[in-house]
């Protein structure tokens, strides 16, 4: 039987870890969050709601957490996949269901959602423009023809997990992840998955933080 692990970078988002983690149990019953050096109670929150934390004592980045969590699901020898899951309610656990299926079939050892296979997603455009702009350039220098290349909603087989090795910490690890699976040729496909921008999300700026992010990683890595 398949043994899914879902692996949360966690960082100061105590008031909704807790409902994200107790609405995946009933699904997926193995929860790794990585508490990176969050300074609320993210890491009490998630382990009450049921999840396994593990923590940075100090805030290294998303793709330092998510390395942790890939890394501590390997260490089940019975996982036989990993899906990447944000902390702050925008991923639907359906969506991940629907691509953990797809792993399990056969069809492909990574399932990549995006946000852009269907209408769904109700997206500012700014921040579209941003994101086709990224998936662009991701497509001129890794050869892979993604349509949403900083979706974080990803399902990766227990061998492709195993050949995952980040080494950019903050959002860069985001096109280090795409360039790596273009080294490594794994049969892949998109999903289409449907992101919610709550109003949760936006009070804190996420949207606009990350197409700054973004902006950045391709100006400057």
């Amino acid at each position: 039987m398949s043994r899914t692990w879902i692996v949360i970078p966690l960082y100061n988002e105590a008031p909704v870890i807790g409902e994200v983690v107790r609405g995946l149990l009933p699904y997926f019953p193995y929860v790794v969050c990585v508490d990176d050096g969050s300074s609320d109670t993210s890491a009490e929150a998630a382990r009450e709601a049921g999840a396994v934390v593990v923590q940075h004592p100090v805030n290294l980045g998303q793709g330092a957490a998510l390395q942790t969590g890939f890394e501590y699901a390997l260490s089940d020898p019975e996982m036989t996949s990993v899906v990447t899951f944000d902390a702050d309610g925008q991923h639907r656990v359906e969506d991940a269901m629907a691509m953990v299926a797809r792993l399990n079939s056969g069809e492909a050892e990574v399932v990549l959602g995006s946000r852009f296979l269907d209408n769904r997603t109700n997206i500012g455009w700014l921040k579209r423009l941003v994101l086709r702009t990224a998936a662009f350039q991701t497509r001129l220098t890794t050869g892979m023809p993604l349509t949403d290349a900083h979706n974080g909603l990803r399902a990766f087989s227990r061998s492709v997990t195993s050949n995952i090795h980040l080494t950019q910490n903050r959002m860069a690890h985001a096109s280090e992840l795409v360039q790596l699976l273009a080294v490594l040729k794994p049969r892949w496909t998109e999903h289409p998955v449907q992101i919610i921008y709550t109003d949760y999300s936006k009070s804190k700026g996420q949207s606009l933080l990350n197409s700054v992010n973004i902006i950045a990683d391709l100006l400057f890595r």
